[in-house]
């Protein structure tokens, strides 16, 4: 009995239930998943924060890290490739200093031609819109009552004057009586009155005649200066008289024409002194958008006293006009030479840029490296532009692809462009009208406004 109680009970079988295994793996798996995902979040903001790839290499790995940025193209290739930069050498040259203003293209005469009798309007001699000269026939009123009146008064004339012959011989008579002491002195005296008075009677008859035949001669309606007539105000058969407003025709003179512009009262000293000097300024009138030359003239006149509210004063320039390029009240640029600077370092405008400190360019090194060079800018001819101080004679400056240039970066100089800039070639730029660019001063047209030069 008491081995049977010691002895182990013999192993039964017990039969687990098999429904519960499936869910409790599925349980397990679920939270595995969920734990997964945790550490993927966490270590995803972390190397978010950090960002190991950033991080810039210590020691010596740094130069084959950046070597292998350059090889596979990583945020620093394009800043060390050499940039492709077209350049030009600067030159000298002679610059023009020129002042450019908004004319307006204003006739030496314009005239409103008026009749200065009334009359009807008989003949009408011009056509519109065409050339005359200065006495020229332009229309006729009708001479007839001018005539009659002329005639009326040249017979009054005769009479009066018959009339003052035969007082003097009376008087003559009178003389010789008296000297022989035959009649009173009184009767003299009267008759010389009397010859006084046909004598005056005989000069008003005489003005009336001048002036009827002034009359005839103002029917004839003439051109008082060359010019060109506009269109007719009035048509033959209408009554005119001196009073009407608009006239018969407006005529205005083309050859010479002038153009009237205004200049600041800075730019004074150097035009009056070369005024004052004899020097004729060559001006040239330019059309509206500045490109094509219309006519070439000279400085005639300034006015002789500066306007208060603008601080201006007007200035008019003679121009030939022969080929009529100008037209009345034509808006054009008018583009004064007053002096030419000699020897100046001329660059392409291009080549000047703008920045926070001033004005600068890119010099191009012997190595093919630039570097930043703040320059003063003088007098601007359209594509040239002249440096009063900064650079020198031969240094090379960057016309084109400075974009992407700092200072020290390396450049190329393709083949295809130049290395000289045609533009800065300054021989020829003081004659005729291709030296009239833009108002002395600094007006550039750079593309940089925003970039600042390194230091």
């Amino acid at each position: 009995m008491d081995q049977q109680e010691k002895r182990p009970d013999s192993p039964r079988k017990e039969t687990t239930p098999q429904a519960p295994a499936p869910a409790a793996a599925s349980r397990r798996k679920g939270k595995f998943i969920i734990a997964l995902g945790v550490v993927v979040v966490i270590a995803g903001i972390v190397l978010a924060r950090w960002q190991p790839w950033n991080k810039a290499p210590s020691g010596g790995n740094a130069a084959a890290a950046a070597g292998a940025r350059m090889r596979h193209g990583g945020p620093g290739a394009m800043g060390n490739m050499p940039q492709p930069v077209s350049v030009a050498t600067a030159k000298a040259g002679d610059m023009p200093i020129v002042i450019t203003a908004l004319g307006t293209v204003t006739p030496l005469a314009d005239i409103t031609v008026r009749t200065q009798l009334s009359g009807t309007l008989q003949d009408v001699y011009f056509q519109e819109g065409q050339m005359v000269k200065k006495g020229d026939v332009l229309a006729q009123i009708d001479p007839r009552p001018y005539q009659i009146s002329l005639a009326n008064a040249e017979g009054q004339l005769a009479r009066d004057e018959a009339l003052l012959a035969t007082a003097r011989l009376d008087l003559k008579r009178y003389q010789t009586l008296l000297s022989q002491d035959s009649i009173a002195s009184q009767q003299v005296d009267t008759q010389a009155s009397l010859v006084k008075q046909y004598e005056g009677t005989v000069k008003s008859d005489q003005a009336s005649v001048d002036t009827y035949k002034l009359d005839l001669t103002y029917a004839r309606i003439t051109a008082p200066v060359s010019g060109r007539v506009g269109l007719r105000q009035v048509d033959p058969g209408n009554y005119v008289t001196p009073g009407d407003t608009n006239g018969i025709v407006v005529l205005t003179q083309l050859e010479p024409i002038s153009v009237i512009f205004t200049t600041s009262e800075d730019n004074l000293p150097p035009i009056m002194k070369q005024l004052r000097a004899g020097t004729k300024m060559p001006v040239t009138a330019y059309d509206r958008s500045n490109t094509t030359m219309l006519e070439a003239g000279s400085l005639q006149t300034i006015d002789n006293q500066i306007d208060t509210t603008t601080g201006t004063v007007k200035l008019r320039a003679s121009f030939t006009n022969h080929e009529q390029a100008l037209f009345p009240n034509q808006f054009v640029n008018a583009r004064l030479l007053v002096d030419t600077i000699h020897d100046a370092v001329i660059v392409p405008t291009s080549a000047v840029l703008n920045g926070s400190q001033g004005q600068y360019v890119y010099v191009a090194k012997p190595d093919n490296t630039v570097t930043v060079r703040l320059v003063k800018v003088g007098p601007v001819d359209a594509e040239r532009t002249s440096i009063a101080s900064g650079l020198a004679v031969g240094e090379r400056v960057v016309t084109d692809g400075s974009d992407r240039l700092r200072e020290g970066a390396k450049i190329t100089i393709p083949a295809g462009h130049p290395q000289h800039a045609k533009a800065a070639s300054g021989a020829a730029g003081a004659s005729g009208a291709s030296w009239a660019g833009a108002a002395s001063g600094a007006r550039h047209g750079h593309r940089h406004a925003s970039q600042t030069p390194a230091q």
